[in-house]
């Protein structure tokens, strides 16, 4: 397994337990702490990684709800 994999299994694993709106919210707050500690140098990247994880978190939030 990869290091991706890995990631994700953790992920679906973390959405599962504290549900996709409070995931998403965990992601906002990331990326924003992110972008302070580093004077918002890399905002564009952390925002495109912040709508790529939020992407994620609701397809599969979508697809737990539809087991």
């Amino acid at each position: 397994m990869g290091i991706a994999d890995s990631f994700k299994e953790k992920a679906e694993q973390a959405i599962d337990k504290i549900g996709g709106d409070r995931a998403k919210e965990g992601v906002e707050k990331a990326g924003d702490k992110i972008d302070d500690m580093t004077g918002g140098k890399y905002a564009g990247h952390v925002d495109k990684g912040q709508a790529a994880a939020s992407d994620y978190i609701d397809r599969v939030d979508r697809d737990d709800s539809n087991r």
